[in-house]
């Protein structure tokens, strides 16, 4: 850290060397006259990093390495014979393998940048291999462009071709996998050693960004069929709600509904991924060949051209997938709240009936319970006549009184008071319900 930093005791980010050697990551290798550059890349799971890097190190067993630059995700070794880039990336990894050539050597058509390689280290790669490109740099000395397209036959492969780089090189391709291999034909006229070497580096990773890209057309397809037999079954139990006349029959709508959105939410769940990494690839392809800088040769086309007319095709047709997806998904939702709406507003129907059904039952029980109080009244005033009555005969003897007569009289004044008192209850028991409320 620069003194000063250290004097003032400004604290550094513990990411800021490293996002600064991000930035600088994977610089071309400056390329001189004649090379052939052989690119494999490797599609692997998350946890074999570790593996591949293992991997390296044999690699230097057998031949005298130097590490010309390395990190974490990127080692560059120079073996003598040939130079080899290893990156390591989200879904692959690749490795970039530099022979020089002899001016005006002739490459057998098995030849490759590592055959010095030991085919066990190959072997020893973790992953599939997805890419194999070779990249063959010449001169426009040792091979004219004139002669590469008077080679070229009406009713041969389609050659894609291009002059790069403000007309300072010709790259000439097929993107067709002979041997194994895709190959791609540079003839540099005058560019300089590291104009050369991100034109190479670009036509690589056009290759595998493109192939990666692709990756997700099967899916596509696959999801494709589906989708059709999804939005057929929705239709359906469109129809099926349209038909229900009872809530049995909406809530076994609704059942299939939720089992369908389950299944349409597992599908963009394990989809989503793929899309959008091939979203990401078919952007990089088009970016690096927008860097290319392309002049068109007359009566061939492109590699924008080329891509247009071959890759953004199934890019859209996992584009189109990708938002069929989500408009199914939609829809079932919104299908599904409209039927959720619609059993809700039946049970609230059915339950205002309950409510209804209650509220008469309770009437009835206040007239019952009135009819009762009534009586309660009624037998209240005859149990409280008989105590008089059987007070009265009690003091007869001591005040010759007529016992019929008191307890006739006790009858009325016994009944208003039961019947006071209990109207005083009830009031006072609504007033303490309406205060609770």
């Amino acid at each position: 850290m620069h003194p000063r930093f250290l004097l003032a005791n400004l604290e550094e980010h513990p990411l800021r060397q490293r996002l600064n050697n991000e930035f600088h990551a994977r610089p071309p290798v400056p390329l001189l006259g004649a090379w052939l550059i052989s690119h494999l890349v490797f599609k692997h799971s998350a946890t074999t990093a570790e593996a591949e890097r293992e991997n390296l190190t044999k690699l230097c067993q057998g031949h005298v390495c130097n590490a010309i630059d390395s990190t974490d995700a990127h080692v560059m070794i120079d073996a003598g014979a040939f130079r080899m880039r290893w990156e390591l990336h989200t879904e692959f990894s690749s490795y970039t393998f530099f022979r020089p050539l002899d001016t005006g050597e002739q490459l057998n058509p098995e030849a490759t940048a590592f055959d010095a390689v030991h085919p066990e280290w190959l072997s020893g790669i973790p992953g599939k291999l997805m890419v194999a490109t070779h990249v063959e740099l010449r001169s426009t000395d040792e091979i004219s462009p004139d002669s590469v397209l008077a080679s070229l036959t009406p009713n041969g492969r389609t050659m894609v071709a291009a002059r790069v780089a403000e007309e300072a090189a010709w790259i000439f391709s097929d993107f067709k996998i002979d041997n194994g291999f895709s190959r791609f034909l540079i003839l540099n006229e005058r560019m300089t050693q590291r104009q050369t070497g991100r034109t190479v580096q670009r036509l690589v990773e056009i290759e595998t960004y493109r192939l990666m890209a692709l990756l997700g057309l099967p899916v596509a397809k696959e999801v494709g069929k589906w989708l059709y037999a999804g939005e057929k079954q929705l239709a359906e139990m469109m129809d099926r709600i349209t038909q229900a006349r009872t809530a049995e029959d909406e809530r076994a709508v609704l059942s299939s509904l939720s089992a369908l959105a389950a299944e349409v939410e597992n599908s963009v769940a394990r989809t989503t991924f793929r899309f959008g990494a091939s979203r990401a690839y078919h952007s990089l392809v088009m970016q690096r060949i927008e860097e290319l800088r392309e002049t068109r040769i007359s009566g061939l086309p492109t590699f924008e051209e080329f891509m247009l007319r071959r890759l953004l095709p199934a890019m859209n047709t996992c584009t189109t997938i990708a938002r069929r997806q989500e408009e199914l998904s939609a829809r079932v939702a919104r299908n599904s709240q409209l039927l959720r709406t619609r059993v809700d507003i039946e049970l609230e129907r059915q339950n205002q009936e309950l409510l209804t059904q209650m509220n008469k039952r309770a009437k009835l029980q206040l007239h019952l319970q009135e009819a009762v109080e009534g009586l309660s009244v009624v037998v209240l005033t005859y149990y409280g006549s008989q105590l008089v009555q059987y007070i009265a005969k009690g003091t007869k003897e001591l005040h010759h009184l007529n016992t019929d007569a008191i307890t006739a009289i006790s009858i009325p004044v016994i009944a208003g008071l039961v019947a006071w008192g209990t109207r005083r209850m009830r009031r006072k028991l609504a007033a303490e319900e309406a205060s609770q409320h």
